[in-house]
């Protein structure tokens, strides 16, 4: 049996990448998180709340784990990304600094590093191979930067010493477990469309043209992937695009969102507000190495993770409207 501590596991991919974990009788779970845990997952994991920029308390969460998923950051929508750069820059340094030591020191079977699809905001190549990292340019934002900067970690901790790695590129993960924020593009599109539609805005704004495209995928497949390339031996030292197929634009998925919150198709309208400096015209990846090596594949299409997303997302609102 192996040890795997989450960092970040109480995130919304944490989450569900905790819950992936803890139907395998294999696995035993640590989750480092300073948000607080769901009943459900203290119930069934080990639970640690330091601050894992701190080096110490980095050790003690790694302490006697076989296996790391690092997904502690800061994270959020394109907005956020604009807003906070030197902050998600230093505050996702430090945790590689610490939590990559930890797992150094420890010895660990696996680090598992949770990139990001923003590491491609530059890309050429559609659909977008893994082999294409080489080629495409640096990221502009600070936050692609930042996930890029964990994958040189990565690769520069297996050329020194020798420790094992996985990287897994989550393409825009979406699903229950993710709150919208107040203010439009600090949470990402899903949720922020979603609540747009419920909070009666007519007619839905989105940033930019509608033309961008984005290859939703849905958190419970997003976790799959990430368990997949950890466990199967040919995931030791590479890198791995974890996605669903479909290309879409931003105002399919609107609509999308629209028809699943219980909106008349024929109603459905578009405000475009001007783009974001940063702001990714075509996110298409190819998926072909995942199932080729892991067998990996995404299962849950847009239109039915969407629709579960709103029924959840309706949940949490009448929940606080009774509090």
């Amino acid at each position: 049996m192996g040890r795997v501590l989450v960092t970040g596991g109480a995130g919304t991919i944490g989450a569900a990448v905790v819950r992936r974990l803890i139907r395998d009788p294999e696995w035993e779970v640590r989750v480092s998180d300073q948000l607080e845990a769901p009943a459900w997952m203290r119930e069934s994991c080990e639970i640690h709340t330091g601050d894992l920029r701190d080096p110490d308390e980095a050790a003690d969460a790694a302490a006697g784990c076989t296996h790391v998923i690092h997904l502690a950051a800061i994270v959020g929508g394109i907005g956020n990304f604009h807003r906070y750069p030197h902050t998600l820059l230093e505050a996702n340094t430090a945790l590689y600094n610490a939590v990559f030591h930890a797992a150094l020191e420890e010895r660990v079977e696996r680090l598992v590093h949770v990139s990001s699809s923003m590491v491609f905001e530059r890309a050429t190549e559609f659909p977008t191979t893994e082999a294409h990292i080489r080629d495409t340019g640096i990221p502009q934002s600070a936050y692609g930067f930042s996930k890029l900067a964990g994958e040189a970690y990565c690769r520069a901790l297996h050329a020194e010493h020798g420790l094992p790695y996985t990287i897994c590129r989550p393409f825009n993960a979406y699903g229950p477990g993710e709150m919208p924020e107040d203010e439009p593009g600090l949470a990402h599109a899903v949720p922020d469309l979603i609540k747009k539609v419920l909070d009666g805005q007519r007619p839905v704004q989105i940033f930019g043209s509608g033309r961008q495209t984005r290859t939703l995928t849905h958190v419970d497949d997003v976790a799959e992937g990430i368990v997949a390339a950890m466990s199967h031996p040919a995931g030791e030292n590479e890198d791995f695009n974890v996605s669903a197929r479909e290309e879409l634009t931003v105002e399919q998925i609107a609509r999308l969102v629209w028809e699943a919150c219980g909106e008349r198709p024929e109603d459905f309208l578009l405000e475009r507000l001007p783009p974001f400096e940063v702001d990714v015209q075509r996110r298409w990846p190819s998926v072909e190495k995942a199932r080729e090596l892991l067998g990996f594949e995404a299962r849950i299409a847009p239109r039915e993770g969407i629709a579960q997303t709103v029924e959840w997302l309706r949940g949490q609102r009448a929940t606080a409207a009774t509090a």
